[in-house]
């Protein structure tokens, strides 16, 4: 498999998404880390980042409500290489109507290897890292030479 090298600048792209019984841990957790957060970019899906900015003040890019097409609109931008980084506080106790999109989401944040949270704890671990405040090159399948090969497969056939 070849890969490729993508880079995380210093100032990360991050989407806080919160499923409504944690929509206030989310709100909290950006209130104690006001001050980092306020140092990178932020997007989110509709309601959640409403009531991160309203409680907060963070300038917050807001999509979709998530059951509205909001997950797939930040999982386009983390395949537009735009969105690094996610929070995703899911419950995973109450069914959301919209799961095969939440799963689409987490899958695509998967592919293209960005950090991401789906507890608090991990939010945590995240961004308390000294990777927060500098430059991270990971590497990701080079998906063009994927798609390349797998057509001259078929035409072969």
């Amino acid at each position: 498999m070849n890969y490729i090298d993508l880079t995380i600048k210093e100032q990360k792209n991050i989407a806080l998404i919160a499923h409504d019984a944690k929509k206030q841990d989310l709100i909290e957790w950006c209130l104690k880390n006001k001050d980092i957060l306020s140092k990178h970019n932020l997007f989110g899906t509709g309601t959640t980042s409403r009531m991160i900015a309203d409680a907060t003040g963070l300038r917050i890019k807001g999509y979709n409500s998530g059951p509205l097409g909001g997950d797939l609109q930040i999982g386009a931008k983390i395949v537009d290489g735009v969105i690094n980084m996610m929070i995703f506080l899911s419950d995973p106790l109450t069914a959301a109507p919209h799961d095969p999109d939440v799963k689409a989401l987490t899958r695509i944040a998967q592919v293209y290897d960005i950090p991401m949270a789906n507890n608090l704890a991990t939010a945590d671990f995240l961004i308390n890292s000294t990777l927060m405040t500098k430059p991270y090159t990971h590497k990701i399948e080079d998906f063009n030479l994927n798609v390349r090969e797998r057509a001259e497969k078929l035409k072969a056939q």
